[in-house]
């Protein structure tokens, strides 16, 4: 099975780097899937999952934006940040979650409702990539 290198970076530690088969992100316009041999390509990340396949597993990733990079070598992803799906404080991002809607219905059009609204996108990618890990065992086919 064709292979290509992936490497996450964000400001504070490389998250991943290995051989994959597969990565679904989400871009500005909408999910993307990356094959190997896939066309060059830079597109901006919007906060959400990113799907990792590796011959037949499937690893989980929460993304709060950034940017992804084909090339005809690897592919590079530099995020804001990045969580494993299981390392993913279900109960915080929930709380999280919570705040933010609170925020944003109490002072809809202030500033502050403005970053509740990217905090709400954030604890809600958290909460999806921790989400498909447990529905899906790992070393599941």
């Amino acid at each position: 099975m064709a292979t290509f290198r992936l490497e996450i970076v964000t400001a504070e530690r490389m998250v991943y780097s290995d051989e994959v088969s597969a990565v679904v992100a989400w871009g500005v316009e909408g999910q993307l899937g990356i094959l190997p041999h896939h066309a060059p390509l830079m597109t901006m990340l919007q906060p959400g999952d990113l799907m990792i396949r590796r011959d037949k597993e499937e690893e989980y990733f929460a993304i709060s934006g950034g940017f992804l990079e084909v090339r005809p070598d690897k592919v590079i992803i530099l995020a804001d940040a990045c969580e494993r799906a299981d390392e993913i404080n279900v109960a915080r991002a929930e709380e999280a979650k919570r705040r933010a809607q609170e925020t944003m219905k109490a002072a809809p059009l202030s500033t502050e409702a403005a970053a509740a609204e990217a905090a709400l996108r954030r604890s809600l990618a958290r909460l999806k990539a921790a989400e498909k890990r447990r529905r899906k065992p790992p070393g599941a086919v």
